[in-house]
């Protein structure tokens, strides 16, 4: 059985080697992928032959070639994996992976299914080695987890995110979530149910139009896979950018779509409680930035406002989600996080209305993601924000068109310009 100890060790030492190495390459410009990898071998070879030749000087036993090998694989993939967990990272078929302490493992399937895993290291210890190795190599800028920075958030290679907290939950936990960047267009939403073929040409239609897009929906419910859909229906020569917590979203991953694309990413405080960077710092600087569209991933608190004033002052088009319960529910909580920046009622519903045109909502129904209500913002009236819900959740719970001319004729026209066919909302009354 191989040493976890002397893995261990190695791993730490080579992590040493390699930042110092890195470090005193930043004025020359960064090795390409291959060449770290390159590089990262060469360490860990280093590392060994010093072992065996102490060994040797020492008497003591040298570690047979396998072993040696076995020892190499595991200090290797510690530095560009992680570890144990990297299995369950390369299965396609898991959604989210649950580590609350090192034995302590939980795993969920796309279909929902959860099933206990096995141990994704020897200890704590080992466990908390791993995931901050992972953060010095990983992060956009050099990240640490630790007792003081007890919170991580990070990309990993393959654009899952990884959230990890030490010190406030007794054993350190970490949890991993998949993002289906394969689901990338409305069309892929068809197939999977999510939408009809009426409900995908009408939001097809509606960023053609650049109507202002709200998707909210629940914990899980496939709200930034939505806003992912939504922006690939955006034309090719328009400018977009996006403005997240953490990068999620993934629009750089598809630059034959957008070219001319750029995503900001929220940056938090140093050790020293310096040079954080707010999601409405973010979204206030988008603007001197000649976009087409702004899109907020997740709108949370303050940055409500700033990402309203893009939507009513010419960044027609822009997008972001919020977490509700309901198509009007995310009225509410709009008007909520409007409060928390200052606003009094009658100023946050008039910029609400100024700002949203539609709010596609998405729940779970039979198991399965689904877009349930789509709604209409109109007008601020007095005290309250009128909306007409264009589409509401049908027998079986996924949207369908409401009964009766439900949306405003202007509205109507701006989708009729790009080519959007009113036939489809028949079923409705239309």
């Amino acid at each position: 059985m191989t040493d976890a100890k002397l893995i261990g060790r190695l791993h730490r030492i080579v992590a040493d080697r390699l930042s110092e190495h890195l470090r005193d390459l930043d004025g020359d410009g960064r090795l390409s992928v291959e060449d770290e990898r390159a590089l990262t071998r060469s360490l860990i070879a280093a590392e060994l032959q010093e072992l065996a030749e102490s060994s040797y000087r020492d008497g003591t036993g040298a570690l047979d070639p396998n072993t040696e090998e076995e020892v190499s694989e595991a200090v290797f993939d510690r530095l560009w994996g992680l570890g144990k967990l990297q299995p369950y990272i390369d299965d396609p078929e898991l959604a989210n992976i649950h580590v609350n302490g090192f034995d302590h493992v939980w795993l969920v399937y796309r279909d929902g299914t959860k099933i206990r895993g096995d141990p994704v290291a020897d200890s704590d210890r080992e466990l908390v080695e791993v995931i901050s190795t992972a953060a010095r190599r990983w992060g956009r800028s050099e990240k640490r987890w630790d007792r003081v920075s007890w919170e991580l958030h990070l990309q990993l290679p393959g654009g899952e995110r990884l959230h990890a907290v030490m010190g406030l939950t007794g054993r350190p936990a970490v949890t991993i979530r998949r993002h289906d960047f394969f689901i990338s267009r409305l069309s892929h939403l068809v197939d999977l149910g999510a939408v009809d073929e009426g409900l995908a040409a009408f939001l097809r239609a509606a960023v053609l139009a650049k109507l202002n897009l709200i998707v909210a929906g629940g914990t899980n419910t496939g709200k930034t896979t939505m806003l992912r859909c939504l922006l690939n229906e955006i034309p090719a020569a328009e400018r977009v950018i996006t403005v997240e917590d953490n990068l999620e979203i993934g629009l750089d991953r598809f630059e034959d779509l957008h070219p001319d694309q750029l995503c900001w990413e929220r940056r938090g405080a140093n050790i020293e409680g310096r040079g954080e960077v707010s999601l409405a710092d973010c979204v206030r600087s988008t603007l001197r930035q000649n976009p087409d569209r702004v899109v907020v991933g997740e709108i949370r608190g303050v940055e409500v406002v700033d990402m309203l004033r893009a939507m009513s002052q010419g960044n027609d088009g822009s997008m972001s989600s919020i977490h509700a319960d309901s198509s009007k529910g995310a009225l509410v909580r709009l008007g909520m996080y409007t409060a928390e920046a200052g606003l009094d009622e009658e100023t946050s519903n008039k910029w609400i209305a100024n700002g949203v045109d539609l709010i596609v909502h998405l729940g779970w129904v039979d198991g399965v993601r689904r877009v349930t209500s789509v709604r209409e913002v109109l007008e601020a009236e007095a005290r309250q924000i009128a909306t007409n819900e264009v589409y509401r959740p049908g027998p079986d719970g996924s949207a369908v068109p409401a009964p009766g001319p439900t949306i405003r004729q202007d509205t109507l026209d701006r989708l009729q310009t790009v080519g959007f066919d009113t036939s489809l909302l028949a079923q409705g009354g239309w």
